[in-house]
């Protein structure tokens, strides 16, 4: 499978969830799922952010309708990981993830 860049993005609401409870775990190129939210009343367009059983956020309000959409009637397959780790950042600056288009080899 090659990879192509869709969105990097600071994980949204990271200290108001369960953040700082996964943080020591989450490494450069930890993956991450991402989970559709379509019945959130903040944002029809909401993709929660795991790591295992921890809710870390959300990609940012804005940023997500069209990856939700593509997501939401399985138009893509795509792979999210760590790509930054700041201890010295403020909270919702400590993780920065990459989400990626998974396109199979031909």
């Amino acid at each position: 499978m090659k990879r192509e860049r869709i969105i990097n993005y600071n994980i949204a609401g990271f200290n108001y969830y369960e953040g700082a409870l996964a943080f020591n775990k989450l490494k450069i190129g930890t993956t991450l799922k991402l989970v559709p939210e379509p019945e959130n009343h903040y944002d029809k367009y909401a993709i929660a952010i795991y790591y295992k059983s921890y809710k870390l956020g959300y990609i940012p309000k804005g940023e997500n309708r069209l990856l939700t959409l593509l997501l939401q009637n399985n138009l893509i397959e795509t792979e999210t990981v760590v790509q930054k780790r700041s201890e010295e950042e403020h909270p919702e600056n400590q993780i920065l993830a990459i989400t990626y288009l998974l396109i199979p080899n031909q």
